[in-house]
């Protein structure tokens, strides 16, 4: 008999390692049946290796191991020192603690979501927050979607369904994912007529092409770029009073969307929700994960007779939010009637507004622990840099940032940093910076636990400098 087929014939049977003390366990955390498959996974894998052995317990750990990678979700928390605040990527704004807990209740419990207490009867899920949204933006009604690119579509395919939509060339937009506003346009069954030029485009523009068949004007406020230069655009207020003299609705897309001024957080001004509503739009819409720092949500705020019409498109349904989001927009909102303290209650403007004291803070417990980490291939020291809000907000915008920079000393730098960075994102939290100009940066200003930071190094397996 060949060696090799006798070798085989000595591994346990599927029955001999499920019997092991280890694997009972396992049964009890995974099921019996994710236990089996992870058994015969790794004695299949012996046979196609032609591996040999007896060791029960062996195979029992490395069927135990199988689990427990299995088990781990795909979607993880990083650490992220990007330098970018609202990284879409990785999730944009992070969730205040009251919203949290409003989500928790709301998973926990049946809730009135649709459900009338005072009368006894069938409600409305947008009464929730709708009081909220007026309130904050002076508009006479609103209503909310999954994202700012529903709240357009569904914006367009009620009022411009077989009609024409009036924007001007230097407002069409591309968001993140390839999605590009004339395909959004095309989706919701409206025919765009452009206007003007990429960089001008005047009054008289629009008003050659209203016509019967307009069915709105849209103003797309162009919050992930900017153009610089010899430029012109209609304004708002401008176009309000232009659209109402020839009877159709203005719709204004702020895009991310700001509730309050962010002069107060020490970055450049941004239209707000209200200025737009002031300024004479019929309906604005705007994202609730970005500037707002809430959930993933698209608001419509705006007349009332034309938020009703919205409510009424079958479409609506399909676009509407669920009890948890809905939970975490109500207690998200709520932290906008006191904007004093925004910056303490909700995590996107505490990190914009972060002080650079802080992270100098940060970087020098840093700095000690990853050179010991990293041994004396690498240097590891502070660099300044700048931070970017992220999500197509304030593009131009820069704020003062420190970054830890890790260089290497010696030969190789370029495929050290890169096995760095990927042995980095491997740790059990992984952590994301970014490689510039021969060095890995950790941008400081998202880091708020030290401790879980510091603790995360323990198991990193650094790459060894030539």
């Amino acid at each position: 008999m060949d060696k090799p087929v006798a070798a085989l014939r000595k591994l346990p049977s599927v029955d001999e390692v499920m019997r092991s003390d280890a694997l009972a366990a396992a049964i009890a955390q995974f099921g019996r049946i994710a236990a089996v498959a992870a058994v015969r996974a790794v004695l299949a894998e012996a046979r196609k290796q032609g591996a040999a052995g007896s060791d029960v317990a062996a195979f029992a750990g490395d069927a135990v191991a199988r689990l427990e990678a299995a088990a781990q979700p795909n979607l993880k928390p990083v650490f992220n020192l990007t330098g970018t605040v609202l990284h879409t990527n990785l999730g944009r704004a992070l969730i205040a603690e009251s919203a949290i807990e409003a989500a928790t209740v709301a998973m926990r419990n049946a809730v009135a979501l649709e459900f009338d207490l005072g009368g006894g009867r069938r409600g409305e899920r947008d009464e929730l927050v709708r009081d909220l949204l007026c309130e904050l933006t002076g508009a006479e009604d609103a209503t909310l979607v999954n994202n700012n690119a529903a709240a357009v579509l569904l914006t367009l395919n009620t009022f411009a369904k077989g009609r024409e939509a009036i924007v001007s060339r230097g407002e069409l937009i591309e968001i993140g994912g390839a999605f590009r506003m004339p395909d959004i346009m095309s989706r919701a069954g409206t025919k765009l007529v452009e206007v003007g030029t990429t960089n001008r485009t005047h009054k008289k523009d629009y008003v050659g092409a209203l016509s019967e068949k307009t069915g709105l004007i849209l103003k797309v406020h162009t919050s992930n770029y900017r153009i610089e230069g010899f430029t012109k655009e209609v304004g708002a207020r401008e176009l309000a009073a232009l659209a109402h003299e020839h009877k159709v609705p203005l719709v204004n897309d702020l895009g991310s969307g700001t509730l309050v001024d962010l002069t107060r957080f020490g970055l450049k001004h941004e239209p707000t929700v209200a200025e737009a509503v002031a300024e004479g739009a019929d309906l604005v819409t705007f994202s609730g994960d970005k500037l707002l720092g809430g959930p993933q949500t698209g608001f419509i705020v705006g007349r009332k007779a034309l938020i009703e019409k919205l409510n009424k498109n079958p479409m609506k349904r399909a676009l509407r939010v669920d009890k948890i989001r809905l939970a975490m927009v109500e207690a998200t909102l709520r932290l906008y009637r006191d904007p004093d303290r925004l910056a303490e209650k909700l995590p996107t403007y505490r990190l914009l507004a972060r002080p650079l004291k802080d992270m100098q803070e940060l970087a020098r417990h840093i700095v000690p622990a990853l050179q010991d980490k990293l041994g004396a291939g690498f240097a590891v020291t502070t660099a300044p840099c700048s931070s970017q809000v992220g999500s197509g907000a304030l593009p131009v915008e820069s704020l003062p940032s420190l970054a830890v920079s890790i260089s290497v000393n010696g030969r190789g730098g370029g495929r050290l940093l890169t096995a760095l960075s990927n042995a980095l994102r491997k740790l059990p939290v992984p952590v994301v910076g970014r490689i510039e100009k021969d060095a890995l940066l950790f941008d400081l200003r998202c880091l708020e636990n030290i401790d879980g930071f510091l603790a995360n190094l323990a198991t990193l397996q650094p790459p060894e400098a030539v």
